[in-house]
């Protein structure tokens, strides 16, 4: 049982989680729009928001975990147009490519996933309810949003309403009452569309999350979240037309993660500057993507460099040796107290900052520090199977960055043992030729060798 401290948008202060008081936490973050791959931009999102979830669980909270899909936009019929096809079969290509971006990050599944268009009877109850409180006015092309009729409209943003003109995403339409009021329905003839008792048309994005939300989630939940680009209008117009409805608040703190970009400019697919999760994992790999997200405090904007990356790269090799180092010690007999002990310090301060705001470069640096003691034991022969039990703290630090080894299978862990065991026999034989040339191959599968006297230990490594 533990306490989690995480920064509020709304009230752009901290707020504690207790998880002896309130042990029950529900999250929902604003998922992807399915027409095309995800980039690291959205990865930092996901990442952000697993490690979330991990921290809490690993404090004593229960969780209940949505990311939404959003199945049924302008981009992804589009997209479907271009390819000849139903717009469904763009969105299902795209949530399945989602789960292989997701699974090769070790993104724990979400509890639930919900889809726009599985809710739109849901939709349908939320806006007819909000014309007929006033909340809401039909116009000759769809239904919208009074922002006028709702006072706190702008404290998440903390910019006033006359600021928020300039910066809203609103076309010019006559009929709207204020260019900041927003579209619940869409009026189309030509689909796709839905035939509803508000009318044939097509929902407003902004609607979609506050009724996957209402049917999943119930009124108010602990924690809503996303990019920093959804605090407006995204999350705005949610708070409106979802406190509108209930009554109740939506969320009692929102989450919000600092943009990707790459030079001076956010990483957008609409600016072709994307670096597709796919593409850095069959570069460099999971976990390095992880450290490189999490260098930077999640509120905080990321600038990708080849230098970031590199600075992750370095990182990651010596928490992974640590780990490996904690899993098979090479020593029978230990005794370091006093480096133990700092160990134990750095491993505590590590954990402790990942209960505060998720602040995971401050937990980093320690856990880097740990991590470097740990790997020069292994190299004196000072960590011994005693010690590295002791240590485990590691192991449920790591487990919260979402780090993970990689896999080896068994046919490929059987063809490295016959090729480590060939170079022992050609190094005894002092072949050292032949043996450098094994080493290579293995260099190769990304097998990492060890010598340690006439013992030789390998490891599968993400990157060489």
């Amino acid at each position: 049982m533990g306490n989690v401290s995480i920064y509020d948008t709304y009230t752009k202060s901290k707020i504690e989680l207790d998880s002896a008081k309130e042990n029950n936490v529900t999250i929902y973050s604003c998922g992807v729009t399915v027409y095309d791959r995800s980039h690291i931009g959205h990865a930092r999102v996901f990442i952000v928001f697993d490690i979330l979830r991990r921290v809490l669980k690993k404090n004593g909270f229960s969780v209940i975990y949505a990311q939404n899909f959003t199945d049924i936009d302008d981009k992804i019929i589009d997209r479907a147009a271009k390819e000849g096809v139903n717009y469904m079969q763009v969105s299902k290509k795209y949530i399945e490519e989602y789960f292989i971006d997701s699974d090769l990050l070790n993104i724990r599944r979400a509890d639930i996933y919900p889809q726009a268009t599985g809710h739109i009877d849901e939709m349908v109850k939320i806006i007819k309810r909000l014309v007929e409180t006033g909340y809401a006015y039909r116009t000759t092309d769809g239904i919208y949003y009074s922002v006028d009729k709702f006072p706190r409209y702008g404290m998440l943003s903390g910019i006033k309403k006359e600021e928020l003109v300039a910066g809203a995403r609103v076309g010019i339409n006559e009929d709207k009452k204020n260019p900041l009021d927003f579209a619940l329905w869409k009026f189309h003839d030509d689909p796709p569309f839905f035939d509803t008792e508000i009318g044939r048309g097509r929902p407003g994005w902004h609607i979609e999350c506050s009724a996957m939300i209402w049917k999943n989630l119930g009124n108010t939940i602990t924690i809503h979240g996303g990019g920093e680009d959804l605090i407006f209008p995204h999350h705005e117009n949610e708070i409106a037309q979802s406190e509108s409805f209930t009554g109740k608040r939506l969320s009692k703190i929102w989450v919000h993660v600092g943009l990707v970009k790459t030079g001076e400019e956010k990483m957008s697919k609409s600016l072709h500057n994307v670096f597709y999760i796919r593409d850095f994992l069959n570069t460099y790999g999971p976990n390095v993507l992880r450290v490189l997200m999490v260098q930077t405090h999640y509120r905080s904007q990321i600038t990708v460099s080849k230098y970031r990356i590199l600075k992750a790269i370095e990182t990651w090799k010596i928490i992974e040796e640590a780990i490996y180092n904690l899993k098979h010690p090479f020593s029978l007999n230990g005794s370091e107290q006093d480096a133990v002990d700092r160990i134990k310090q750095e491993l505590k301060l590590a954990n402790r900052a990942l209960g505060h705001d998720l602040n995971t470069p401050e937990s980093l640096t320690h856990l880097l520090a740990a991590a470097r003691s740990i790997n020069r034991m292994q190299a004196s022969l000072k960590l011994s199977y005693q010690i590295a039990h002791n240590l485990d703290l590691l192991n449920e630090i790591t487990d919260c960055f979402g780090f993970k080894l990689p896999e080896i299978s068994m046919d490929e862990a059987d063809k490295v043992e016959k090729l480590v065991a060939e170079r022992v026999s050609l190094r005894s034989n002092k072949k050292y030729s032949e043996a450098d040339k094994i080493r290579k191959k293995l260099l190769d599968m990304k097998i990492k060798l060890i010598d340690v006297g006439d013992k030789t230990y390998w490891r599968k490594v993400e990157i060489i």
